[in-house]
Parts: structure tokens; sequence; C-alpha cells
């Protein structure tokens, strides 16, 4: 996810807003989906052992279990993790996703492994090769990223834990594993290192389990419309330079990136053009907003912000008619390319921060209230 480091920077040590909300019945009540299921539903829940030592616990519909547990009943499928290479221990380590993948698959959901190349976070705008990495040159760097991502599905494999998906990178639109890969630079366009770190990332990818699990390249901007000039120019250099993967995957935030109506253009331009299933791996909206005096940051703070706010509004009922009108995009991508969505971090509520600095600006883009309660939206995950 694409992060306001900026913002950050300018309200450290913010206190976590107070616990408020919903009104109970809200919380509680049950919202039928009319659109279809798509193939896979889930949720990345890779800030949740971090919750749980914090004290946070979960609930729903009456019954107190861990999230991933909550999110299966309610027909969630796939749970997605984030792995950073050399972290702080604890902080997306692969320790940590080997505990939480275990879990997962004791739960019935499948394992999609999100590999961000990097000690920290990746995405559009930060690509940091990870410190043990940056003195390689363009050769032993993907020699590197070969061994890394074939050992890393080694050791789920050695836990037995399967791993269905893999992303080779998190938001690589503008390549990865800086500056050896980086595509856009002031002097212009430069994919050679790019494609061959990218390359090496999904031959491992073929190497680390006897049962390979699908690929998955990742990039920002759902919702420009049309494919956008950077979706259809990222994606066509790959058809180009022949690169093999299986699925288109775009994250989704509509206060960033635009209307359910572009991201149906998005899809629709990608799936027919590529012939390649296409996944908003990516996505998250507003129950509330924040009321006068609750402390933040907030990535969304007015109605303004949200493209489709008239009819979604941010409220519980509005957040689960989001989520069934992002069903129902998905179950129109042509030729049944829809592949499915999952939810960003819906278990990320106040108390755990953003790089254990205390500041979370995504506690209204939840499906769970600040006491742990899911909220209407759950229903997406199902019938």
């Amino acid at each position: 996810m694409l992060l306001r480091r900026s913002l950050l920077a300018a309200l450290p040590g913010l206190a976590a807003p107070a616990v408020t909300g919903c009104r109970v019945e809200d919380q509680l009540s049950a919202v039928a989906m009319k659109s279809p299921i798509p193939p896979l539903r889930g949720a990345d829940l890779s800030s949740v052992l971090r919750a749980e030592s914090a004290g946070q616990t979960y609930q729903d519909r009456g019954r107190r279990a861990p999230v991933e547990r909550l999110l299966a009943t309610r027909g969630a499928n796939v749970v997605r993790l984030r792995v950073w290479v050399h972290p702080s221990p604890g902080d997306n380590d692969l320790a940590s996703a080997l505990v939480l993948a275990r879990r997962a698959h004791r739960a019935g959901l499948r394992v999609l492994l999100d590999l961000h190349y990097s000690d920290t976070w990746a995405d559009n705008a930060h690509q940091t090769t990870p410190a043990a990495w940056a003195d390689l040159d363009t050769k032993a760097l993907a020699g590197t990223v070969r061994a890394y991502t074939r050992d890393t599905l080694r050791a789920f494999a050695a836990e037995r834990i399967p791993v269905d998906l893999i992303q080779i990178g998190n938001e690589v639109t503008n390549g990865m594993l800086w500056p050896t890969g980086r595509i856009r630079d002031a002097d212009g366009e430069h994919w050679e290192g790019f494609l061959e770190v990218l390359r090496a990332g999904l031959q491992g990818a073929t190497e680390g389990t006897s049962s390979p699990p699908r690929t998955l390249v990742h990039v920002d901007k759902g919702g420009s419309g049309a494919g956008g000039v950077d979706i259809r120019s990222f994606y066509d250099r790959l058809a180009a330079a022949r690169i093999q993967f299986d699925v288109m995957a775009l994250s989704y935030y509509p206060f960033w990136h635009g209307s359910l109506a572009a991201l149906r253009s998005d899809l629709t331009d990608l799936a027919t053009r590529y012939r390649k299933d296409v996944l908003v791996v990516e996505t998250a909206y507003p129950w509330k907003l924040p009321a006068a005096g609750e402390k933040g940051p907030f990535l969304v703070t007015d109605t303004d912000q949200l493209p489709d706010g008239a009819r979604f509004p941010p409220t519980p009922q509005g957040q689960a008619a989001f989520f069934d009108a992002l069903r129902g995009v998905i179950a129109r991508v042509p030729g049944g390319r829809g592949l499915g969505f999952l939810a960003w971090e819906p278990g990320w509520v106040p108390g755990v921060g953003w790089d254990f600095e205390g500041v979370n600006p995504y506690s209204n883009l939840t499906m769970f209230d600040w006491s742990g309660t899911g909220l209407p939206s759950l229903s997406a995950f199902g019938g």
C-alpha cells in the first residue's frame, strides 16, 4: 500500500483515537450481498500478530475468535501476507509470516505471499533494496532474488504450508530494488534492470516447491480508467519482453485512484487486452469519518475524497454497499477473468501503529470497529 510518509512524519507519536463507533445494531446487522461471489475473496492480515500482542481481540456475531477464523466463517478463502527481507524481528519477517500462514491454513484459507524484496515497505514511491544486497551488481542481484524467492517458498514447504499465489514485488509500477530495478528516473525510462530481477523472481517461484504457486505482478493505480497509460505501458513492456506470469494484480483505493466505473474500465481493458486473470489485491473503504476532536491522522477525512461517496457514504452500511458493488464489478470482467478482491488490513484498529510508531492512519478503513467487533462489510466474503 502506498504510504503517505510525509503525513506520518508531520504527525509523530499521535495517540490512537478513542474507541467510538457505530451503533451496536449497525455493527451486528447482516447485509445480504446481491452480487456474485468471486473465486477469491480475502484479506491482508499481516499486522495481526502485532495487534494481538497489543491486546486486541476480535468478535463477530457474538463469537470471539482469531480474526482469520472469523473471516473464514464469513466465507473468505485467502489470506495475503507480506514478507520483508531483513526487518526488525516481528515486523513482517519470515517467521511471523509462517506463524500467520499456519493459522490461515488451519482455518481453511489459501495463502498469497507478498514478497516486497525490501527491508521495509515497498510501494510505488518506495522500493529500497535490502541493505545486505545493496552493493550487488545487476547479475548478482538477480541471482540473489531468484535464490531468495526459492528459499522462501521452501521455508513454507518445510512447514507443510502450501502457498497458492505469490507476488513478485509490491506495487512495482516504477520497478523494484532501486536503483538497479528503477524504471523511471530524471533522465527517462530504464527497463533492463527491472526486467532482469523480475524474471529472476518469477524463476525462483517455480523452483521452491513441487507445486509452484500462481505468480502475480502487482501495480498500483487501479481506477485510472480504460487501463490507464501507466498500467497499459507497464504490462505492454512485460508482454514485449515475454515475461511469463499468471495474474495481473492491482491496488484500488477509491480515495486515491478513482471511481468504481473507472476500475471496471481498467479491469475490462486489462483482461481483454492481455487475456489474463485480474485481481484487486488491495482495497479499502471508510466506515466512518473522524468526529470533531478525534486525533488522527486519517487518510480519509471527508466525503469529498470519495468519488462514489454519494452512493456509498462513509458509514458501516455504506462500506458494505461499496464491497457489494466491487463484487459486481469483478463479476462483469469479460471471460470470467475477474479473480476477486482482498481487503487491506481489515483488523488494523487503533493501538498498533505504523513502524511501531503508534500512528495508524487506516483505522477508519477497517472491517472491524474499534472495539474489534465485525462490521456489516464482512458479508462481502460470503453470501
